[in-house]
């Protein structure tokens, strides 16, 4: 892989003057996008010795090259047409997937054995782990990492981050619910466990507080095992007082807690807040 990562970053260089003519980089594109649609490689992942998210730039690059590489294409799929550069992605019953006709996920993302993906879309370099349920209108975007054993519930959306290469994406680890209509974008990270009711804005400019002590956490980051909701912070400007958005923690879940779908609904009443 390391010979594939030199040829990708050779080609970035001179990404400029490439066309779709020169098909040996396309070629060489090709295998490493194939990396990503297998699930061989990923864009990003959490480095477990720090904690930390770690982008592998040439992976993005090789997405990028692709764009410029690959002509426009007629794509025919039963009695629907689509004009594109990127095919859609295949073979879900060897992958162990279930899509649900209304679904569609392009070519260079993956999709673990699995997954149940409802009327909805999945773009390019996205990695969705093992038993995730991608509901009905959710939208995973380029290069957004999802765990194992996550919801994303009906009409979420989970933003991509292309472009700059070396910007993290979206990142939500194992055993996430994700209420209906919340919006996660620009390399918000969501961390194991956690769960967020419906409507909740999440991205790096977003406070993250804790409903006990009052205390910011850090920004557009979710704390693993916890409950999220919708909230706002009254704050004074030269025009007046006004109420800006926030991500709120009402609750702290014990780690390994399942997510009881009762049991939350009892959470949010008890904080005045409707399931």
């Amino acid at each position: 892989m390391a010979d594939l990562r030199a040829r990708i970053e050779e080609l970035w260089v001179r990404a400029p003057e490439l066309t779709p003519r020169d098909t040996d980089a396309l070629e060489v594109v090709t295998e490493a996008i194939g990396l990503l649609d297998a699930g061989s490689a990923r864009v990003a992942e959490i480095d477990p010795a720090t904690d930390q998210v770690v982008v592998h730039q040439w992976l993005k690059q090789a997405i990028l090259l692709l764009f410029r590489l690959r002509a426009m294409e007629t794509i025919e799929v039963g009695p629907f047409e689509f004009e594109d550069k990127l095919p859609l992605k295949r073979s879900f019953r060897a992958g162990g997937v279930r899509v649900v006709p209304g679904a569609s996920a392009r070519w260079g993302s993956y999709l673990a054995p699995g997954v149940i993906c409802m009327p909805s879309y999945v773009n390019i370099g996205a990695h969705v782990g093992e038993d995730t349920m991608v509901d009905t209108w959710a939208t995973v975007g380029s290069c957004a990492q999802i765990g194992a054993r996550v919801h994303l519930s009906g009409g979420v959306g989970i933003g991509g981050v292309l472009e700059p290469a070396q910007a993290a994406p979206v990142v939500i680890e194992d055993d996430v619910m994700v209420g209906s209509r919340s919006m996660v974008t620009q390399g918000a990270r969501i961390g194991q466990g956690a769960v967020l009711g419906e409507g909740v804005i999440l991205n790096p400019s977003i406070p993250v507080v804790d409903a006990e002590s009052g205390d910011e956490l850090t920004r557009g980051h979710v704390p693993p095992w916890s409950v999220v909701v919708q909230a706002s912070r009254r704050r004074t400007f030269p025009g007046g007082e006004f109420f800006l958005p926030c991500a709120l923690v009402i609750r702290r879940l014990t780690p390994g807690q399942r997510h009881d779908k009762a049991q939350l609904n009892d959470i949010l009443r008890e904080h005045g807040v409707a399931p």
